[in-house]
């Protein structure tokens, strides 16, 4: 028989690999075709990269040397699910379910920890400082399970929600308490002797202790404080200036990181600073934008999965064959942990009388424990107890380092599980159509946007993004209409270059955009025949654009356009990116909630403000405000809403002055004829022009379902209504006489 010593022998001079070009390029070979590998087995991806780091590790085939990438994009990758955990945390459910959060992140944090701090004390006979630090590891979880969600599309579901802001606080109380441990060892000589409390202080310096904590809550409440005062207005400032992607995308990353390296100064691991920069960050990058759209795509194709792979590496199952003891305490920590995190998890669903799919979820995401217990674990290893002695020994590190897989596989299948639950649960229980919905109001809607001027397309093609409903999405259909003369050829071209831009801005958001331009003689007509061939609902367009200072404000054709098609109309026009705006405000007329298009707009204006978590404010007629909030309060509870009573039309002028360059202005009018339109809406040009001029506006016209009005001409209809009358110019007349 052939021996084959000598081949594996030469084979082996081979590994590990060190050379960081095969590192990266096998890196990049786990992470393509781990999930294809587990998909096959129906397993979930996460572990498949936990597996798989386990396997090409130094504990496994030796095959990769955890270098310094392991260990920077590791980091990097816990702080992304951190940070992108508090990206996507939905802030006005966070603010009206506040004790909901206080009482299951207390739950999640205490139950564990004494669980296990008492397990570690009967059953592992561990010193009360050695069994503090294993509460304190317990107490805490990471978010390794939050891929998961993400890609079910449950980033907001209450559960989901619930279950982050209790890590946070879990996590920020475990931090506090493995600081107060670490500062109390430190704060005296190199030995110090452990308390009964279970947290060490050096002896006779108690003062010293006191001089810790007092230093620790002023250095916390000064970094909290700057970050609430210094973020928000960098934010306005950068993202108002400059539009780049590239740029956009560095300034975000630069925030996550200053902020994880000042909570790292101030004695809290980074990913604290990392969740809570995401949270500052939250409403300045609405959910569906493209720059969310290219944090989530980096994040879950390199950093995450190198962060995961690395986890994996770190594990050292060989130490399960070294005697039945490290099995034991491998055990005594995962059960007692997991038990705790259940307890919790289930006995906050009854308290807040959640279904049981919610609690699975629940334990799910908040049992995993990952980098951040090996964080922990290390801080104990650089505590010395005695000469030669540290307070963590080999034996707990290796039940540490095999809990980590253990609960890392128990909550990516119970949140695998939990969240196809809540799928189903939604899909069979789905909402109602609200009895106040437009009878002529479908799932499937196009949304038209014209788009003309290269510096207002951008803007227009995110607002038809903000506007249209997540759940049922609608089509996006840009459309740039050039006038059939000698500059055709020219302005044609212009449009497909228009049209370039555009697609790629779309793609980063994953959406597509049908593209059409269009040569007609009059660009109203040619905008209408487009809107009935591509079956649009509603059109989207930007403010004329005036050349000349006595310009009609509506322009040569948008006038004929509101008047011969009758579905929804908003014209825009914005001075600073949409992300950036504060408040939105809304002038309704009287008795508009008896136009057919009344749900359609007051969806859109929710819409937007949902996704730029921003408050709404509505000016109108009570009976009108009072049906508005029953619309948002039974289908956008999160929304932030308020209503103050406009008695008339002429107040209009009044609200200039409360409107700042970071507010939208947004004007609900009728065409003349309808129910809503009123004589006062004929000074409307004038009033936006003389006391909005340089706001950001927005200007509604409702559907008018019927016929097409050009499909018809009478002699009591006019097809074309002229902007103001011969009896405006005669009342201007009659004033100017002495």
């Amino acid at each position: 028989m052939r021996n084959f010593a000598p081949e594996m022998t030469i084979l082996a001079t081979y590994f590990p690999i060190t050379d960081p070009t095969l590192i990266f390029f096998v890196v990049l070979l786990i992470i393509l075709f781990a999930p294809i590998i587990m998909g096959k087995l129906r397993i979930p991806h996460i572990i498949g990269m936990v597996l798989a780091g386990v396997i090409v590790g130094q504990y496994g085939l030796n095959i990769l040397e955890r270098d310094n990438s392991f260990e920077l994009f590791g980091r990097v990758g816990l702080y992304y699910i951190m940070f992108l955990a508090g990206l996507e945390m939905d802030m006005e459910g966070v603010k009206k379910n506040k004790l909901r959060f206080l009482v299951f992140g207390l739950l999640t944090c205490l139950v564990p920890f004494g669980l296990t701090y008492l397990m570690a004390i009967t059953l592992l006979h561990y010193t009360p400082a050695a069994s503090f630090l294993l509460g304190c590891i317990m107490a805490s979880n990471t978010l390794i399970a939050y891929p998961i969600v993400s890609r079910y599309g449950l980033q907001r579901h209450h559960s989901v929600a619930l279950s982050v802001g209790s890590s946070m606080i879990s996590l920020f109380l475990a931090l506090v308490m493995i600081a107060g441990l670490a500062g109390s060892y430190g704060s005296g000589t190199a030995t110090a002797q452990p308390t009964a409390g279970g947290v060490g202080v050096a002896a006779g310096d108690a003062m010293g202790a006191w001089l810790f904590w007092l230093l620790f809550v002023l250095k916390l409440g000064a970094y909290i404080g700057l970050m609430l005062w210094l973020i928000p207005r960098l934010s306005r400032y950068f993202l108002r200036r400059y539009s780049d992607a590239v740029m956009q995308f560095i300034f975000v990353l630069a925030v996550m990181f200053l902020n994880a390296a000042l909570t790292d100064l101030i004695g809290l691991e980074g990913i604290f600073g990392a969740f809570f920069s995401g949270l500052i960050l939250n409403r300045y990058i609405p959910h569906v934008s493209p720059l969310m759209n290219r944090l989530e795509f980096i994040g879950n194709a390199l950093f995450i999965p190198y962060f995961l792979i690395g986890v994996g590496m770190l594990i050292n199952v060989r130490t399960l064959l070294q005697g039945p003891y490290v099995l034991w305490v491998m055990l005594m920590i995962a059960f007692f942990g997991t038990f705790g995190k259940a307890v919790a998890a289930y006995l906050s669903s009854l308290l807040f009388r959640l279904p049981k799919y919610d609690g699975n979820m629940m334990f799910g995401l908040t049992s995993a424990h990952a980098a951040g217990a090996i964080a922990m674990v290390m801080v104990g290893m650089r505590l010395e107890v005695g000469p030669g002695e540290y307070l963590v020994d080999d034996n707990m590190l290796n039940g540490v380092v095999l809990m980590i897989l253990v609960t890392c596989i128990i909550s990516t299948l119970m949140t695998e599980h939990a969240s196809k639950q809540v799928i189903l649960s939604q899909s069979v229980e789905s909402p109602k159509p609200h009895p106040a919905h437009n009878a002529h109001s479908t799932p499937h809607e196009n949304i038209l946007i014209c788009v003309k001027y290269p510096d207002i397309a951008p803007q227009l093609l995110n607002l038809a993004l903000f506007v249209r409903s997540q759940r049922h999405p609608q089509g996006l259909v840009a459309l740039n209409v050039v006038y059939d003369d000698e500059h055709a050829t020219t302005n044609r071209e212009e449009g497909l270059q228009l049209f370039e831009q555009l697609q790629r801005q779309a793609s980063a958001s994953e959406t597509q955009l049908q593209t059409q331009v269009r040569l007609a003689t009059n660009i109203a007509n040619g905008i209408k025949h487009a809107f009935r061939e591509t079956g649009c609902t509603e059109v989207i367009m930007g403010m004329h654009v005036h050349t000349s200072q006595n310009a009609k404000f509506w322009g040569d054709f948008i006038q004929s356009l509101y008047n011969g098609l009758n579905r929804q109309i908003m014209l825009a026009r914005f001075v600073q990116p949409l992300n950036t705006l504060r408040r939105i405000r809304v002038a309704v007329p009287s008795r508009a909630e008896f136009e057919p298009g009344f749900h359609r707009w007051l969806e859109r204006l929710s819409q937007l403000s949902e996704q730029l978590d921003c408050r709404i404010q509505f000016h109108g007629r009570d009976e009108s405000l009072t049906l508005i909030a029953d619309y948002i309060n039974s289908n956008h509870s999160s929304v932030r809403s308020e209503y103050t009573p406009m008695g008339h039309w002429n107040e209009l002028p009044q609200l200039a002055a409360q409107i700042a360059d970071d507010h939208l202005f947004v004007v609900v009018t009728a065409r003349k004829g309808t129910i809503s339109y009123k004589t006062a809406l004929d000074r409307l040009p004038n009033e936006l022009q003389q006391y909005f001029s340089g706001k950001n506006l927005m200007i509604i016209f409702p559907d008018q379902y019927g016929d097409q009005k050009e499909d018809r001409m009478s002699f009591t209809e006019a097809q074309h209504h002229e902007e103001k009358s011969i009896y405006d110019a005669v009342l201007r007349w009659i004033h100017r006489a002495p």
